[in-house]
């Protein structure tokens, strides 16, 4: 079997494509947006400890922490998820 030596010539279309990055500007400006949102969720969920490890505090099962917190986290996953496979069109 021959092997050819010539070089590849690659068409316009497939050199645009071949020299285009995955991810544009956009979807990188995306990711650290729903990064924002992720730490956002993580900051809404500390705190609730206590100083007295004797006295119980209820204030670490409040609304926020238990319930928009999670949310606001598994937001920030799923906004990820858009900023990774949204494709822009130039």
């Amino acid at each position: 079997m021959k092997r050819d030596n010539r070089p590849h010539r690659l068409s316009e279309t497939d050199r645009e494509n071949d020299a285009r990055m995955p991810l544009g500007r956009k979807n990188y400006l995306l990711i650290l947006i729903g990064l924002g949102i992720i730490i956002l969720g993580f900051i809404l969920m500390a705190g609730g400890g206590n100083d007295d490890p004797d006295v119980f505090d209820y204030a670490m099962f409040n609304f926020r922490r238990i319930t928009l917190a999670p949310i606001v986290v598994l937001a920030g996953f799923g906004f990820e998820i858009y900023a990774i496979m949204k494709r822009f069109d130039k």
